[in-house]
């Protein structure tokens, strides 16, 4: 026998790979799929600035898709730089602006975020509601708290349904 079949059985050692595969496919579709929430929002933003015929339409989409990468403060942070461009040109409008998104940020938050994210993990969508990392763990937990639920909750799945072939 090697080392590492003394070490760890062949049955431990597939169960830990399967883990680390299903860690690594959460992650990365978590990843990808904040960056697409992030093109959506900062589209919507290009788009009604565009029909409302703000200043900087396409400047502050992507602003606002850059940082709402920032999980919790960073849609904020591109809105006060919106804020202050826009209102440099028209104070009014930088009123309107704050009203849009506002609208938009309610929309993104309570529809797109939830079922985008919550699909890509494998989470039901009212799962990602109930996420509390940021509140347990900071600004790591707000990065790592939905992949790591989703995998847990993959992993109990996966144990109920063995669970369950087993009494059949």
């Amino acid at each position: 026998k090697t080392t590492s079949q003394v070490l760890i059985s062949q049955e431990k050692t597939q169960k830990i790979c399967n883990i680390i595969q299903l860690s690594s496919h959460t992650f990365s579709n978590f990843i990808t799929c904040q960056c697409l929430e992030a093109c959506i929002l900062g589209s919507m933003f290009v788009i009604s600035m565009s029909i409302l015929q703000m200043p900087y339409a396409l400047l502050m989409g992507v602003v606002i898709a850059v940082t709402a990468l920032i999980p919790v403060f960073g849609a904020f942070i591109g809105c006060f730089v919106g804020i202050i461009m826009i209102g440099i040109v028209n104070p009014l409008q930088a009123l309107e602006f704050i009203v849009l998104f506002l609208v938009l940020q309610q929309i993104e938050g309570n529809l797109i975020y939830p079922h985008v994210v919550g699909n890509s993990v494998g989470l039901p969508s009212i799962w990602v509601f109930v996420i509390i990392g940021g509140n347990l763990m900071g600004i790591l937990g707000m990065f790592l708290f939905i992949p790591l639920t989703s995998i847990l909750y993959t992993l109990f799945k996966e144990y109920i349904k063995a669970k369950g072939d087993n009494r059949s």
